[in-house]
């Protein structure tokens, strides 16, 4: 599949690249996807949800009533979950929600990932740029000139651009990211991809193995 590449201003270089079938044409695996994306979201998640059981709760242990006489059931303590402000029975504590996949899944979950973006025509290539200087203006210029403006973007870059990342920052739906870091969910929850030329070859060289 060939793709043209065009300037961040919108202007056409009059040059096309084409991209890898052994990335960008492969045969989607969604269980794949399915379990990275789920791993991802996993990872997300603090795991510091904590409720007070009956021990842990304050209170006087003392026999609240006699056992036998009362015509209702007995109770031994104030803290027993059946009263309000008792312990609260089998109530969530601290985990860890993290799990572990194969690395050739994660890689086969990406490459399905950018498979179905390909094919959908959902990915610009952008010839390598820079800011002077970090400006949300710019960054909202870029979108629109790549006709973008009211899309879910995430562009990948070959590495880290400081002045790139603070002027997306603050854009609504618009997320920059690095080839190394790239991943199943965040391609998949943007509308379309910008690559830079050069993240394109690195990308290349992580996943084309």
């Amino acid at each position: 599949m060939n793709v043209t590449v065009v300037k961040y201003s919108g202007e056409d270089t009059g040059r096309e690249i084409t991209l890898s079938k052994e990335i960008f044409g492969i045969e989607p695996n969604d269980h794949a996807i399915y379990l990275d994306v789920k791993q991802y979201l996993a990872n997300q998640r603090q795991g510091t949800h904590k409720s007070k059981e009956r021990a842990e709760i304050k209170g006087s242990t003392k026999k609240i009533k006699r056992q036998k006489g009362t015509g209702t059931a007995r109770a031994g303590s104030i803290k027993s979950p059946l009263f309000k402000g008792g312990g609260r029975v089998f109530g969530p504590s601290p985990r860890d929600y993290s799990f572990k996949l194969n690395k050739k899944l994660k890689e086969l979950a990406r490459k399905s990932a950018l498979t179905y973006k390909a094919k959908d025509e959902n990915i610009r290539i952008v010839e390598d740029f820079t800011f002077e200087a970090p400006k949300t203006k710019e960054y909202l210029k870029m979108l629109q000139a790549l006709a973008l403006a009211d899309k879910k973007t995430l562009l990948v870059l070959s590495e880290s651009n400081r002045n790139l990342v603070l002027s997306g920052r603050n854009v609504p739906n618009a997320k920059v990211t690095t080839a190394d870091r790239l991943n199943t969910y965040d391609v998949l929850d943007a509308d379309n991809l910008i690559l830079s030329e050069s993240s394109l070859e690195k990308i290349d060289n992580l996943l084309k193995k």
